[in-house]
């Protein structure tokens, strides 16, 4: 028993030094200390914290909408409520709740927003700005949040920053859409270099697992997309608005998949199966933001597992689109910069004889190399570094306007599913309707127009 118990004792003791260990490691490198004094942040550093300051962000929208907003009423501050509730016309306590809620989430977004504005500014009058600073960044979102909640929402977030927000997610849907076909094509365009490159330096036949990979990931998508299918028409169909938008993802992706292995020289099966699912998640999601009950046969259930799902898979994605997003290459970034190889080699060979390397003494190769690429990365590396920014504010008028239902102030959904309403529901299927237009458009025009270069 004694054994037992120390061996327990011993798991536990490791465990809570593992996770205090990675917490402090966590909070080090979002202030912006991953690195030794003498190192500077790279470009990559920035976006990383760029992105965590969005995840935040959301974190503290989140707080506001479903915390503070229905509380507000009993603070004993009469101008903070009506900062809240001023423009809230409604007797309603259900809809004035969900008014103020909105007015949580627009401030938090608003907060970002602003910020993301200004460091954008600062980054085209120094690219370097947005790897800086970071704990004095943090601490000024802080103060922007807090600051917006004695600001009352007439005009400035009703109806100034509302229709920002609304424009700045259309803004970012269209980018959205064409960035996700730009994946697609370069996933299949990344397995088919890496089968040739096994073909090259491994020998022939060497380059099949990739293609088999191919043609696996093309089976798993096809079976994914018709099971959803299957049930979409099972659970909301029968509804007219709801049966025209599954069938007319049905047939916009056979459309799309034939043109793909019929016409196109430029697409890939994968990259349609790839857009096949995404448009079927896309219907998914719009379909059950059908606020008519008759159509949605799960509106209005709600669960605590439904919340935790959902607020887990809004996190999630939010965070995935936001880095993947920003990526300095998809933002017209160039790499980073760095000398011959035979420069490198010897500046690792005066690292392991303890000479400093670009004026930092480093103690293993590891720290050479990564000190040669901090030393050698060229400045252009941030000269994009707005277009980060950009995207960023962008993300914050998308977040706002999906948790607030596009600023509408009615009886929707629950904290799983919070933007459920007609807005909602159009601007989802809207979106992969211009997502289908993009990709058939990517596969028809090199033949309409075969004098033009789409690479």
């Amino acid at each position: 028993m004694g054994i037992i118990t120390g061996t327990l004792s011993a798991v536990i003791s490791g465990v809570t030094f593992c996770f205090c260990s990675a917490s402090a490691s966590l909070c080090s490198a979002w202030c912006g200390n991953d690195k030794p004094s003498t190192s500077p942040p790279s470009a990559k550093s920035g976006r990383m914290r760029s992105v965590l300051l969005l995840a935040f962000s959301i974190i503290v929208a989140l707080i506001f909408q479903y915390a503070l907003a229905p509380n507000v009423s009993q603070i004993v501050w009469p101008y903070f409520v009506n900062a809240w509730t001023g423009s809230c016309a409604n007797e309603n306590p259900e809809l004035v709740k969900v008014c103020s809620g909105n007015a949580g989430v627009f401030r938090a977004s608003f907060a970002a927003f602003l910020f993301f504005v200004i460091f954008g500014l600062a980054a085209i009058c120094k690219p370097t700005a947005n790897r800086d600073a970071w704990p004095a960044k943090y601490a000024l979102y802080c103060l922007f949040s807090a600051g917006f909640c004695f600001i009352p929402n007439d005009p400035l977030f009703t109806p100034i920053y509302l229709w920002v927000a609304r424009i700045g997610s259309i803004c970012f849907i269209l980018l959205q859409q064409i960035i996700l076909v730009d994946i697609a094509y370069n996933w299949n365009e990344s397995w088919l270099e890496k089968a040739d490159k096994a073909e090259i330096d491994q020998g022939t036949g060497k380059g099949k697992q990739w293609l088999g990979a191919i043609l696996f990931s093309c089976f798993i998508l096809f079976s994914l997309s018709l099971a959803g299918i299957i049930i979409l028409f099972v659970y909301f169909g029968g509804c007219p608005t709801n049966d025209a938008f599954i069938s007319i993802t049905l047939v916009g992706s056979i459309i799309c998949t034939v043109v793909q292995l019929t016409i196109s020289e430029t697409g890939s099966l994968l990259t349609s199966a790839a857009m096949t699912a995404y448009n079927i998640y896309l219907c998914g999601a719009a379909v059950t933001k059908n606020p008519n009950a008759v159509c949605n046969p799960k509106l209005g259930e709600t669960s605590v597992g439904n919340i935790v799902i959902g607020l887990c898979f809004v996190a999630i994605s939010l965070m995935w689109t936001g880095y993947s997003y920003t990526n300095d290459v998809r933002l017209g970034g160039s790499p980073s910069t760095r000398g011959p190889t035979t420069t490198n080699e010897a500046a690792v060979e005066d690292a392991e004889e303890g000479k400093p390397v670009g004026g930092v003494v480093v103690n293993n190769k590891d720290e050479a190399e990564e000190s040669i690429a901090d030393a050698t990365t060229s400045p252009a590396s941030f000269n994009n570094s707005w277009k980060l920014n950009a995207v960023l504010a962008l993300i914050c008028c998308w977040y706002a306007m999906t948790l607030t239902g596009w600023g509408s102030v009615d009886k929707r959904g629950d904290m799983a599913n919070p933007d459920v309403g007609q807005v909602s529901m159009w601007m989802l299927i809207v979106s992969q309707w211009i997502a289908m237009l993009l990709y058939l458009w990517t596969l028809v025009a090199p033949k309409i127009f075969p004098n033009r270069d789409f690479s």
